[in-house]
C-alpha cells in the first residue's frame, strides 16, 4: 500500500507584515559569546540576517569604581585602576595619579616623566596588540592573534622586572613611582625595540592584504568625521575618522612635548582604517619609547619629602628627622597629605582615547568626589549607529574594531 506524500499549502504573508515587530528575531548576543572577550551583552533585532537594531546593555561586572574612589585614599585607589582597563593597566595608573597631581598642583621630577612616559607607550602598543590580535581571530586569522600574543608576554616580562607585577602592576604613586627603572629594566626595552618591528612586518605581511580579512572589515561599521565629533568619540577610533586629535599633541603631558612622533590618522573610518591606525601607532610608540630610553635624566623618581606626598627613602627615614615625620604620617598615622577644596579635570592619551578623571577635594585624605571619563563608555554607545544594516557576522567586526572593555563600562 502507498502512503501519499504529504501536501503543504503556501501562505501568502502581506510586505507589510514582512517588516513588522511580529517578523523581527531577536537574538542575545553575550554576555557568553566567544567574540564578545568579556562580560558584553548586545540585543540584536534582525530581519533574516540583516541587523535592524542593536541594544547595547552594560552592568554585569558591577565594579563601581567611581563610589570606591570616594573610600580609598590617592594612593591606595590606583590598584582599582588596574582593573578598570585590565588590557592596559599602566595607562590607568598613569592618568589617575596624572589628576591627582593636577589636584595637588605637583610637578614631577624629569625622570619620573620620562619613565611614566615609556611604561605609557608600552601599554599602548599592548592593548593595540590584543585589539587587533583579537579582531584577527574573530575572523579566523589565528596565526596573527598567536603573533600578536607573544609580544605581549616580551612586554609582561618587562614589567615584571620593573616593579614585580606582571598584569596588575599597581606602579605610580602620587608625585613619583614605587620603584626605579634598573639597568636590567633598560636593557630588556631596548631588546624590545629593537626586535619588535620585524614583528610588525610580519603581522602586517598576514593580515593587512589578506582577502577574507579586507572583505569583513573595509566598508564594515563606517564613523564620519562628523558623527565621530558629535558622539564623542576619542583615540583611535576618531582618527580613523578623520579627527586629528590627541592630547599628547594638542595638551602635552608628562616628557611628549620633547619626542618627535606622528598622529596617525585614516579618513575611511570603517572597522579597516582602525585596524591600520592601531598598527601604525605601534610604530610611532615604539619612536617615542625609543627616544625616551636614551635620554632618561638622572635624579629622584619622586618628589622631595617636603611636600609629604611621596614615601621618603630610606636613607632619608634613617638620617633625617623631616623623613621620619614624613614616612610616619604617610604610613602609620591617618593625617597623609593636605588636599586642597578644589576641583579638576585632567585626561591622557590612553590606548583606547580620552582617558580622564574628575576630583573634587575637600582637606581629606580620599576624594569628595571622584568621577572618570572612560573611552569605551562612549564607543559601546557608537555600536547600533555602525551596525544598522549590516549582517550579522559583520557584528563581530565592529565590536572587536572598538575594543570595548568590559570594566570600564560599570561605573
Amino acid at each position: 500500500m502507498s502512503i501519499a506524500p504529504p501536501r503543504f499549502e503556501s501562505v501568502e504573508i502581506p510586505e507589510a507584515a514582512t517588516r513588522s515587530e511580529d517578523y523581527l528575531w531577536t537574538l542575545n548576543f553575550g554576555p557568553q559569546h566567544p567574540a564578545t572577550h568579556t562580560t558584553l551583552r548586545l540585543v540584536l533585532k534582525l530581519e533574516g540576517e540583516r541587523v535592524v537594531d542593536a541594544l547595547p546593555e552594560m552592568g554585569y561586572l558591577h565594579s563601581g569604581f567611581e563610589k570606591i574612589g570616594e573610600h580609598l585614599t590617592y594612593n591606595q585607589y590606583v590598584t582599582v585602576t588596574d582593573r578598570m582597563n585590565y588590557i592596559s593597566p599602566m595607562a590607568n595608573n598613569v592618568a589617575w595619579h596624572h589628576a591627582v597631581e593636577t589636584l595637588l598642583g605637583i610637578e614631577l621630577t624629569p625622570r619620573c616623566k620620562v619613565i611614566r612616559t615609556i611604561i605609557a607607550e608600552l601599554a599602548r602598543i599592548s592593548d593595540h596588540l590584543l585589539c587587533n590580535g583579537a579582531v584577527g581571530l574573530d575572523t579566523g586569522a589565528f596565526t596573527f592573534f598567536l603573533y600578536a600574543f607573544y609580544q605581549r608576554e616580551v612586554i609582561y616580562d618587562i614589567f615584571e622586572t620593573l616593579c614585580g607585577a606582571r598584569f596588575t602592576n599597581s606602579y605610580t604613586r602620587v608625585g613619583g613611582l614605587s620603584q626605579d627603572m634598573t639597568p636590567l629594566v633598560i636593557e630588556k626595552i631596548r631588546s624590545f625595540v629593537k626586535t619588535f618591528p620585524k614583528t610588525i612586518d610580519d603581522m602586517e605581511r598576514l593580515l593587512t592584504r589578506n582577502r577574507i580579512f579586507v572583505d569583513r572589515t573595509k566598508g564594515v561599521g563606517v564613523l564620519s568625521t562628523e558623527e565621530a565629533i558629535s558622539r564623542g568619540a576619542t583615540g583611535p577610533v576618531a582618527r580613523a575618522s578623520g579627527v586629528t586629535r590627541d592630547l599628547r599633541r594638542d595638551e602635552p603631558y608628562l616628557a611628549y612635548a620633547d619626542y618627535d612622533f606622528q598622529i596617525c590618522c585614516a579618513s575611511a573610518g570603517d572597522c579597516y582604517a582602525r585596524y591600520l591606525v592601531r598598527m601604525q601607532e605601534m610604530r610611532e610608540s615604539l619612536k617615542i619609547v625609543a627616544q625616551a630610553l636614551e635620554n632618561i635624566p638622572e635624579g629622584p623618581i619622586n618628589v622631595g619629602i617636603d611636600q609629604r606626598t611621596a614615601l621618603p627613602t630610606k636613607q632619608q627615614v634613617y638620617s633625617t628627622i623631616e623623613g621620619t615625620i614624613s614616612h610616619f604620617e604617610l604610613s602609620m598615622s591617618n593625617r597623609g597629605f593636605e588636599v586642597p577644596c578644589e576641583e579638576s579635570y585632567a585626561a591622557i592619551e590612553a590606548p583606547n582615547g580620552e582617558l580622564g578623571f574628575y576630583l573634587a577635594g575637600d582637606g581629606n585624605e580620599t576624594a569628595y568626589r571622584a568621577r572618570c571619563r572612560p573611552p569605551s563608555v562612549l564607543h559601546y554607545a557608537l555600536f547600533p549607529h555602525l551596525i544598522r544594516g549590516h549582517t550579522l557576522s559583520d557584528v563581530v567586526a565592529v565590536l572587536g574594531s572598538l575594543n570595548i572593555i568590559a570594566a570600564e563600562l560599570d561605573r
